[in-house]
């Protein structure tokens, strides 16, 4: 059985002891936002968890689950007690994925696909913080194909999947999304600081940014340690594939739909001319 949305650890507990005696493994999709502590690079399988307090996981069991907003501060600490759950009801057949942003065609939350449609369009480009700052994310079909290749295997385990750190920057994704599209993009990087004053809402406003200065304690959020899921088959697919079918599937498929991720283009032009502004009385080095 794969697990691809379990959220409450009581019902992935029932689902898994229901299918115990048929199943062969149990294979839960857990997250990487499952980790107590991410503020350092390199976090492992082994790291610890988050945990919830008996008063929040009551809240938890109390919220409709297809409102997601209603309880993402409790995300993490579900997907842990999610996983707790699966190994209790079959211990040692319970395969565990812990992903990070999955990107690529149909995504819905269209963190990934406002910069690939962003850039198409061209023009001048809002771009935030670091332009060497690292990210990190996966395709949904190499984490697709690997999990069933996984299951197949019949394995069982923990397993970070992503791509691997630090192979990746911002300045990478979007060149790529510009190169995809051959547009005129011309991208304005501007600091951690004028976005905070501003409040661009790191993440939703501006997607694959986490401040590296005001948010330590993500710091290691984009340097996940994948290197177990590499040896074990994980194969990522070029960075010019995902972007060119992701914009495929956007123009094709999508087409003039509002983006759920990113900030519009009227409020972008407003803070490129107040970075202008900033800039020309403070000039801002490389």
């Amino acid at each position: 059985m794969i697990d691809t949305c379990g959220i409450l650890p009581s019902t992935v507990g029932a689902a898994a002891e229901q299918l115990s005696d048929v199943a062969g493994a149990y294979v839960f999709i857990s997250s990487q936002s499952a980790y107590a502590d991410v503020s350092t690079r390199g976090v492992l399988e082994t790291a610890p968890l988050k945990g919830l307090s008996s008063e929040e996981l009551d809240r938890a069991n109390k919220i409709d689950t297809t409102g997601y907003p209603f309880y993402a501060e409790l995300y993490g600490g579900l997907k842990a007690l999610c996983e707790q759950a699966a190994e209790q009801a079959m211990p040692g057949r319970v395969l565990i994925i812990r992903p990070g942003l999955i990107v690529g065609p149909y995504d819905y939350t269209d963190r990934f696909t406002y910069w690939v449609v962003r850039v198409a369009r061209g023009g001048e480009v809002l771009a935030p913080g670091r332009p060497e700052r690292p990210v990190q994310f996966i395709d949904a079909r190499d984490l697709a194909e690997w999990i069933v290749a996984m299951a197949e295997r019949q394995e069982t385990g923990i397993y970070n999947a992503n791509r691997p750190a630090e192979h990746l920057t911002m300045r990478n994704v979007l060149e790529e999304c510009k190169s995809a599209s051959n547009s005129d993009a011309d991208f304005t990087w501007v600091s951690e600081t004028f976005l905070r004053e501003e409040q661009v809402m790191a993440w939703s406003d501006m997607p694959l940014w986490l401040p590296e200065e005001e948010a330590p304690q993500l710091n290691g959020f984009m340097y996940i340690n994948c290197d177990k899921a590499m040896a074990a088959g994980l194969r990522i697919r070029p960075l010019s594939e995902t972007v060119s079918d992701t914009l495929r599937w956007w123009r094709n498929e999508v087409g003039d739909a509002t983006l759920k991720a990113g900030i519009d283009s009227d409020r972008e032009t407003l803070l490129l001319n107040k970075w202008r502004l900033k800039t020309q009385d403070h000039p801002v080095g490389p």
